[in-house]
């Protein structure tokens, strides 16, 4: 049998040809190449809680593998809906104000196919998650960036305004924010729900690492504020919190309006998420918080590991709010460029980062990511213990 044909360029629609290949697979195949260790791809290498996994097999073998109702299960809903009232006071309709979707990068792909026209305006924050340009260069949105800038990564309120025109449908926030570990505070917050308010905007927010807050810090969902539940629509998954990257199971919660954008997307994408899955998730969402809240102590323990190790071997390192990961400044090693740093790493340390830049509208804009560069401590203490046994012993600089 001949080998498959590679599509030319001409057969390739130019908003898949623009995106490319994203850097989480182009740096995960590096460091399976060179047997690096890998700080990259955010995922943890170990599992969710027993009780989680048990529950899914027990669905698996109770009849629950055909197509689950497009919004997703009723019970998941329900757990759903609980779960926003015990934590955030938000009261929602768990038939019309909760959808299931597949993974948040689904909800994300949902949300913004749902609500934005071509033309339309879309103020994200800076660095950004690679899957919100793609999507909102799918649904023919033009992106209006608000940068974060290092070393506080704090959200500039008047930057925010500014970048509000006529145009603007929707303000896509993140926080706890990736990649730069920021937990917006009450005044950030203000200023979004300040925004929203005066210029009747929408507000999409990925709250993805809502659980895995550090330091004593904790989450406050955007639609809490006063006047923000009816113009915010919320985006969360279980991958993070319970350690199932790969179940891919997440939910918006919001307007009922918002949230049928949503669903009517979501519909001609997978139409519906893993049916066995669904009844786990809301079994763990409906067991508490001791899981992620223990997780979240873990994780920054091992924050406090990495970045201990990055500094002593030299990198200019941030201390994370919250999420997987930390930021480091290369500049002082001489570099010129993060995707330069982190594609010689392999080689000269025997470990795998992300380069930030490509986060960013504008990486040599004043204040921009350049020179950043993200680390996973999503990992156990003798995975981060090798990376930093292996940079120390390494000449990182340029």
């Amino acid at each position: 049998m001949p080998p498959p044909v590679e599509p030319t360029p001409a057969r390739v629609a130019a908003r898949v040809a623009g995106t490319g290949q994203t850097i989480f697979a182009e740096m995960s195949a590096l460091a399976v190449r060179t047997g690096a260790v890998n700080l990259g791809q955010g995922f943890p290498d170990t599992d969710g809680p027993p009780e989680l996994l048990d529950a899914a097999a027990t669905a698996l073998h109770s009849g629950a593998n055909q197509y689950a109702p497009g919004i997703g299960v009723p019970a998941l809903r329900q757990a759903i809906a609980r779960h926003q009232e015990r934590r955030y006071g938000l009261v929602l309709d768990p038939d019309t104000q909760v959808a299931v979707t597949t993974g948040c990068t689904e909800a994300i792909a949902g949300a913004l196919l749902g609500l934005v026209d071509p033309g339309d305006e879309v103020v994200v924050l800076e660095p950004y998650y690679d899957s919100y340009t793609a999507m909102i260069d799918y649904a023919g949105g033009v992106r209006r960036p608000v940068t974060l800038r290092a070393p506080d990564f704090r959200l500039d309120p008047d930057e925010l305004a500014a970048a509000v025109t006529d145009r603007t449908r929707l303000i896509l926030l993140n926080t706890p924010h990736n990649p730069t570990g920021r937990v917006l505070d009450a005044t950030e917050l203000a200023a979004v729900a300040r925004v929203a308010g005066e210029h009747d905007l929408v507000v999409v927010t990925d709250e993805v690492y809502e659980h895995l807050t550090f330091d004593g810090r904790r989450h406050v969902p955007l639609a809490t504020l006063p006047g923000m539940a009816e113009r915010t629509l919320t985006l969360s998954s279980a991958g993070k919190s319970w350690s199932v990257t790969g179940w891919k199971v997440g939910w918006a919660t919001g307007p009922a309006d918002l949230v049928a954008a949503v669903v009517g997307a979501k519909q001609w994408l997978t139409y519906t998420s893993g049916a066995p899955l669904q009844p786990a998730v809301a079994a763990a969402l409906d067991a508490g918080d001791a899981f992620p809240t223990a997780l979240a102590g873990d994780l920054e323990a091992q924050r406090d590991q990495l970045v201990a190790g990055l500094r002593a071997a030299g990198l200019t390192t941030y201390v994370p709010e919250g999420t997987y990961f930390a930021t480091t400044d290369v500049s002082a090693l001489g570099w010129a460029s993060g995707g330069d740093f982190c594609r010689a790493l392999p080689e000269r340390a025997g470990v795998v980062a992300i380069p930030s830049e490509v986060f960013y509208d504008d990486p040599d804009a004043p204040g921009s990511g350049r020179h950043l560069v993200r680390w996973a401590f999503c990992k156990r203490p003798e995975v981060i213990a090798e990376a930093v046994r292996r940079l120390a012993g390494a000449d990182l600089r340029a």
